[in-house]
């Protein structure tokens, strides 16, 4: 019989390539999805046909139970967030109700409905969970590399939300017994990043002004480093941790930073253009509290689960720019998804 897998966040880009991933595994794949009508359901079912949907949200406990008793899976992966850091402080409270408080309610979810009581009990191994951390926990970094002993400092509400999910994800797995691990990725884009970020503002924006639809890509704080690898690659290990012997975090990343200048100068030259002819400067993009550099120590998850990055910074940024020309091209919208193969 093949596994059962549930992923919240189904519709974005790491929910549709863990999708992928689990389906060429052999899995039984179910996305929670919320909304009666959700577009984003639509578009994916196009992509994802064998996906199965089951309705809930992260902001009713209910629902999450009734998920979890529908689906009886044997992984969770949690991956449903309001993502965009800009955003989490127009909404701070939201960003804590889905990005933090979610966690507690899937992790709840999934107490109930294995039985587990304190201490853990043979039930509490049925269900494994996966929680999506964010190198944005370390914010002001106390050391570079970050690796899995590194403090946090949160420099914006999201990041402050993904720290207590993963404190939260510790909790259980020490007092329920629970096989629950956190994932702390760093950056990782793709062709399917939505249209807000910047990696994906800067692809978009190099097609736009090659294809003569602009003249010019506005930018915040260019010194801005950043770990950014190819999110197909960091699905894999998500699936790697549930697969370990022992619940145990993990840091994912590449080990190398790159500048949000070198970012739009790969970018431009990858559609042969020069980056200093088009990019400027907006102060009005910088964040209220920067984070200025951070930079993964993946060195745990290479020797324990035999992960390995292998799309580059450059090939990553090449990739991106070449899809959204041709989104561009034949007219896509890059706000409903079309950029998905």
């Amino acid at each position: 019989m093949a596994r059962r897998a549930l992923i919240t966040g189904i519709t974005g880009q790491d929910g549709s390539y863990l999708a992928e991933h689990l389906l060429r595994e052999g899995y039984e794949v179910w996305g929670l999805a919320r909304g009666q009508a959700n577009p984003r359901v639509s578009r994916m079912r196009k992509l994802l046909a064998d996906v199965q949907v089951v309705r809930g949200d992260l902001l009713d406990q209910g629902s999450l139970i009734s998920a979890v008793e529908r689906v009886q899976p044997d992984e969770v992966y949690n991956l449903g967030a309001i993502s965009f850091v800009p955003m989490s402080w127009e909404q701070a409270e939201l960003t804590a109700e889905v990005t933090g408080m979610g966690v507690l309610r899937m992790l709840e979810a999934i107490r109930v409905c294995s039985g587990v009581s304190r201490g853990g009990t043979a039930a509490g191994g049925q269900i494994r969970f996966y929680q999506a951390s964010s190198s944005e926990m370390f914010g002001q970094v106390s050391e570079t590399p970050q690796n899995e002993r590194t403090g946090f400092h949160p420099r914006s509400p999201y990041g402050v939300a993904k720290a207590y999910g993963h404190f939260l994800t510790q909790n259980y797995r020490e007092s329920y017994g629970m096989f629950a691990v956190s994932g702390i990725l760093f950056n990782h884009e793709s062709p399917r990043r939505g249209a807000e970020f910047v990696t994906r503002k800067v692809s978009l924006g190099v097609a736009r002004i090659k294809l003569g639809l602009a003249d010019e890509l506005r930018l915040g704080n260019l010194e801005a480093r950043r770990d950014w690898g190819f999110a197909g690659d960091y699905v894999r290990a998500m699936h790697l941790m549930l697969q370990a012997a022992t619940p145990e975090d993990y840091v994912i990343g590449t080990g190398r930073m790159k500048s949000v200048r070198e970012l739009a100068e790969a970018a431009f030259a990858a559609a042969g253009l020069d980056w200093e002819r088009y990019v400027v400067t907006d102060q009005a993009l910088h964040r209220p509290a920067e984070v200025d550099l951070l930079c993964a120590d993946p060195k745990k998850a290479r020797v324990q689960l035999g992960w390995e990055p292998t799309v580059s910074f450059d090939e990553l940024v090449a990739l991106m720019v070449e899809s959204d020309l041709r989104l561009l091209s034949d007219g896509g919208d890059p706000d409903q998804d079309s950029s998905w193969p």
